[in-house]
């Protein structure tokens, strides 16, 4: 049974009628994300329909002091979904307008509740697209708010990059409006970088302004398998300080090929393989293409397999972007566990092999793969959620993971975002700056009812 004050039940049930709900069901599914965190459900989840009625629940909530999460589609995989102190679920799927796109300006305004890919399959005609892609049919808002990056940020940046301006409810309810669409400006606080990555721990972020992008002249993809991942990653690393503007540039090992090709029906060779998409006129993506060809010859790489035709990349790409279900497939009952970090480039080669000699024992299905043009890198475990050793197992070697990468300059999530997962990393990533990180919080939030729990334990 639901533990929410009678009181606030009581007003949210007669302002939302059915779009409130206290069913086990429904908040089961609105307590959990992908990954393996252990669920914790809300005492409510409310729909709402537009920016005003999230106001109006945080406000409600804010009066008898109870905790809000926001809920988008649900693809996080750190646990920020968890209500840790129970609370409402505020599911902002149904704000889903695109509210306006420039072709001349190349930005759009969105809700928070658009999915990354309703907006590109409705810019489409307009020859336009945006390009942060983190593989999971992502809301907008939920993308804003854990920084999330992708495929394509080698060459396009990450959310960072692409948010102009935000629509943001806070914890009070009072609603404001930060940045705009100016490419720059030096007015004040950068109050949409405050926002961008708070992870709904600050306020519930409704509405996105976004850059976007020309649709390629012409695109090119191909991959290029290698007898060892050091060569790969070594090919990887010269592409990039050559500064070659590669769209693409993704990691899968081998153990992650063969996962691939049972989940997804290809038959790709079973190495290290490099993965590259090539975006812009013919004459210079022929450039990148012969560049990129040399340096993969120079590291041992076999030749290119081409997927020219719209199709055969997409194949390509939906495969790499299920990655996370191929492995979680190969064995029956289990969930993901997937962990990222991010260092800098001249570290890539070592961290991989560090990771690689601690999997080398591990007892559970496990694969590499990785945006490696930015160091970005993954692990993707498949465990049993009942078997605390399988856990603890996986749980060791992810801190060892972790801790090595913040050790050489890295951080410990490149785009997946702290929630609860990454939480006992930041003291050793950020030391006292994580004091200013609550002094910021709860000047916002004094009562702590954003999504408490998250980035910060309390």
């Amino acid at each position: 049974m639901s533990a929410l004050p009678a009181s606030l039940a009581e007003a949210l049930s007669k302002r939302f009628a059915d779009r409130f709900s206290v069913s086990q069901t429904l908040r089961e599914q609105h307590g959990r994300g992908e990954s393996h965190h252990t669920p914790a459900i809300p005492d409510a989840v409310v729909f709402a329909d537009t920016t005003d009625e999230v106001s109006e629940i945080v406000r409600l909530c804010a009066a008898v002091n109870v905790p809000v999460i926001a809920f988008g589609a649900g693809t996080s995989l750190e646990g920020h979904l968890t209500a840790v102190r129970g609370g409402v679920s505020i599911d902002l799927s149904r704000l889903s307008r695109i509210s306006r796109v420039s072709q001349e300006a190349l930005d759009c305004t969105v809700e928070a509740g658009v999915t990354r890919e309703q907006l590109n399959s409705y810019l489409r005609d307009l020859g336009l697209f945006f390009p942060i892609d983190p593989g999971a049919n992502a809301s907008i808002g939920g993308m804003a708010s854990t920084r999330a990056s992708g495929t394509n940020a080698v060459r396009y940046g990450t959310m960072r990059e692409n948010v102009l301006g935000l629509t943001v409810v806070l914890p009070d309810g009072k609603i404001i409006r930060t940045g705009g669409r100016a490419r720059k400006s030096s007015a004040g606080y950068d109050l949409t970088r405050l926002f961008v990555g708070s992870e709904g721990t600050l306020g519930i972020i409704t509405e996105v302004t976004l850059r976007l992008y020309g649709i390629p002249e012409t695109i090119s993809a191909a991959l290029c398998s290698f007898e060892n991942v050091e060569q790969a990653v070594s090919a990887a690393i010269q592409v990039v300080q050559l500064g070659i503007p590669v769209a693409r540039m993704e990691l899968m090992d081998r153990g992650l090929i063969q996962a691939v090709n049972t989940y997804s029906n290809l038959s790709l060779k079973l190495e290290d393989t490099l993965a590259f998409e090539f975006h812009g006129a013919p004459a210079s993506v022929q450039e990148q293409v012969e560049t990129v060809a040399e340096i993969v010859r120079e590291n041992g790489g076999r030749d290119f397999e081409w997927a020219n035709a719209p199709e055969d990349r997409n194949r390509l790409w939906k495969a790499r972007h299920n990655a996370f279900y191929a492995v979680v497939s190969q064995r029956a009952n289990a969930k993901g566990w997937s962990s990222d970090v991010c260092v800098p480039v001249s570290e890539l080669s070592g961290c991989i092999l560090k990771t690689r000699e601690l999997l080398a024992g591990c007892s559970v299905p496990a694969a590499i793969l990785g945006h490696v043009g930015d160091g970005n890198y993954h692990v993707v475990f498949a465990v049993d959620p009942t078997n605390q050793a399988e856990l603890d197992e996986v749980a060791a070697i992810n801190k060892k993971m972790v801790q090595h990468a913040i050790s050489v300059g890295g951080t410990s999530t490149g785009e997946h975002g702290v929630g609860t997962g990454k939480i006992a990393y930041l003291p050793q990533e950020h030391g006292d700056a994580v004091e200013l990180m609550a002094i910021i919080k709860y000047a916002i939030d004094p009562s702590g009812i954003m999504n408490p729990g998250k980035i910060l334990p309390h």
